[in-house]
């Protein structure tokens, strides 16, 4: 028996503008995501592809067109109960150097959305963060204070953070921007794992296809702020 897989974000007809720019960001966008895909977002400088995920996330709200994440229109005060089942890594993730929290306090940061932090147990933290630590290889990090940290091993560490508070859809905005090429594979590896396991949704913006052409089910290709391919792996 095929299993039906819910429609998770929806977009019918979207074009969102920034203030004081006359030109849209993205124009005239009609997709749908469904759970338990990894959909990867690609094209050049300036496509529209960060105004794209921030959109489905409802941090962008369209001037067209209507935004369904989750069930609820992005426009709604609602949206903010179903953000806190997304996890979102943007571009600029990284710390200063004086930022002295340990690693292992910023991915312990992610469960602060489903509990108060300090309620987090030992046990039921450590339970959860354990697989993504082997899989990224960043047991050794933990308690490093995070701005100590190179550029990769910071965006490892965010992507944990995103991946231990076990999101139904996980947005990531070139999340191999950092990373040497055996990180990128290990990264893509552990994401296609998380959306398999999860019957999640993850929407990856990269202009480097070489990690995931492999394995995403979908691959969407924008420049000047419109969808010009869609491809189904």
């Amino acid at each position: 028996m095929q299993t039906v897989q819910r429609e998770v974000i929806r977009l019918d007809n979207v074009s969102v503008a920034y203030s004081g720019i006359g030109k849209p960001a993205i124009e005239n966008i009609n997709l749908s995501f469904k759970e338990g895909k990894l959909i990867v977002i690609t094209g050049p400088n300036g496509a529209g592809k960060t105004t794209l995920i921030e959109t489905c996330l409802g941090l962008l709200k369209p001037f067209k067109g209507r935004v369904s994440l989750l069930g609820i229109d992005t426009r709604s005060r609602k949206v903010i109960n179903v953000r806190k089942l997304c996890s979102y890594v943007p571009q600029d993730f990284m710390r200063p150097p004086f930022e002295t929290y340990t690693a292992r306090h910023i991915i312990k940061l992610g469960l602060a959305a489903k509990k108060q932090l300090f309620d987090v147990s030992t046990l039921d933290y450590t339970s959860k963060l354990s697989p993504t630590i082997k899989l990224l290889n960043i047991d050794d990090l933990l308690d490093s204070p995070i701005g100590t940290l190179s550029g990769g091993e910071q965006q490892k560490i965010f992507i944990a953070r995103a991946l231990v508070r076990e999101p139904k859809i996980l947005f990531l905005d070139e999340p191999f921007s950092s990373l040497d090429r055996d990180s990128r594979e290990i990264v893509a590896d552990v994401v296609r794992k998380y959306v398999n396991l999860n019957r999640a949704t993850a929407l990856l913006v990269s202009h480097d296809l070489n990690p995931v052409k492999s394995i995403a089910d979908e691959i969407i290709k924008m420049r000047k702020g419109k969808i010009v391919e869609v491809k189904y792996m």
